[in-house]
C-alpha cells in the first residue's frame, strides 16, 4: 500500500498521512517519513485505522518510552495501553465535565507539571457524537514568533511554575489534597522553550501553570493570561474534527490543545484511546 502525505491542513500545523496501517510493524523508512512530518506539521492525523489498545501502544512505543497513566483501573494492562479519554461517568453515561476548572476543555500542554513533560501524545477515536466533539491545537512556537521584541526581552529567561489543578486554583489557596500536593511537588519550566530538535523557541504555558518565579503573583498569572491569549488566536489554531478510527499525534513541545464543548455532553458519547510519550527537560 502507498503511502500519501497530504498538503497541510492550516498554517497553524496539521496534515494527513493516509496508506498505513498502524495495526501492523512498520518499515523504518516509514517511521522516519512519519518522524519527518510531526517535526514539519506538529500534528499528524492518520485516518480509516483500526487499532486495538495493543495495537496502539505497539505503534506509538516507535517514538519513545510510552508512559503509563497515573489512574488505577480495574485491567491495567490495558489502561496503560492506551488509557480512555471520555465523557462518561463511573456506569457509563455521558456527563458534562466542560465547566471543570481543570476538565481538558481549557488550553492545556499535557502534564506540564512533570518534571518531563510528554513530547508526544496520541489519540484515538473509538466512539463520538454525531457532530462536534473537535479538538484545537494552537501553535505556540507562532504564537511567540509573533510578539512584539519589547514582550520577547520581557520574558525571555522567565520560568513557569506548573502543578496539576493549577486552574482551579483561587487566589491565596490551593485546589489540592495533600496527597496530590507529594505525588505531583510543583515544577518550574521556562516560559519560552527550546524545541529540541528544531531548535524554534515556543511560548510554555496553559491551564497547569500557576505563576512565574520572582513575579509578584497576580502580576504573573495576568501576563501568563495574555500570552495564553495571544497565542490561542484563530490565525495560531487547527482544529482537528473527529472520525472515527482517526489517530492523531501532536507535539506538546510546542502546542497547546483543548476540547471544544460543541456538542450535547449530556446526550452523546464521546470516547478515545491516549497514549503519551515521555520527553525530555525542558529548556
Amino acid at each position: 500500500m502507498s503511502c500519501t502525505i497530504g498538503a497541510p491542513l492550516s498554517e497553524a500545523g496539521g496534515v494527513t498521512i493516509t496508506g498505513f496501517d498502524l495495526s501492523t510493524p512498520l518499515s523504518p523508512n516509514r517511521l522516519e517519513q512519519i518522524r519527518d512530518a510531526f517535526r514539519v506539521h506538529h500534528v499528524v492525523v492518520f485516518p480509516e485505522q483500526v487499532l486495538s489498545r495493543e495495537q496502539q501502544f505497539a505503534f506509538i512505543a516507535n517514538f519513545g518510552e510510552v508512559e503509563r497513566h497515573g489512574a488505577r483501573n480495574a485491567q491495567p494492562k490495558r489502561y496503560a495501553a492506551a488509557h480512555v479519554i471520555s465523557n462518561l461517568d463511573k456506569d457509563g453515561n455521558p456527563v458534562d465535565r466542560s465547566t471543570s476548572p481543570v476538565s481538558n476543555y481549557r488550553w492545556h500542554t499535557d502534564k506540564g507539571y512533570y518534571r518531563m513533560p510528554p513530547m508526544l501524545t496520541a489519540l484515538y477515536a473509538v466512539e463520538l457524537p454525531p457532530r462536534g466533539g473537535d479538538t484545537e491545537f494552537a501553535n505556540t512556537a507562532m504564537g511567540y514568533a509573533a510578539l512584539p521584541e519589547a514582550t520577547k526581552r520581557r520574558i525571555e529567561g522567565l520560568r513557569v511554575v506548573f502543578y496539576w489543578g493549577a486552574g482551579a486554583r483561587q487566589p491565596g489557596t490551593s485546589p489540592r489534597s495533600p496527597a496530590e500536593a507529594r505525588e505531583h511537588p510543583p515544577v518550574d519550566h521556562p516560559l519560552v522553550r527550546t524545541h529540541p530538535e528544531t531548535g524554534r523557541k515556543a511560548l510554555y504555558l496553559g491551564n497547569h501553570a500557576s505563576h512565574i518565579l520572582g513575579m509578584p503573583e497576580a502580576e504573573g498569572r495576568a501576563l501568563l493570561d495574555k500570552l495564553l491569549e495571544h497565542t490561542t488566536q484563530p490565525q495560531f489554531v487547527y482544529t482537528h474534527r473527529w472520525r472515527i478510527g482517526d489517530l492523531v499525534m501532536w507535539d506538546n513541545r510546542c502546542l497547546l490543545h483543548r476540547a471544544v464543548a460543541n456538542y450535547d455532553m449530556g446526550r452523546h458519547r464521546r470516547v478515545l484511546h491516549r497514549s503519551v510519550v515521555r520527553g525530555t527537560v525542558p529548556y
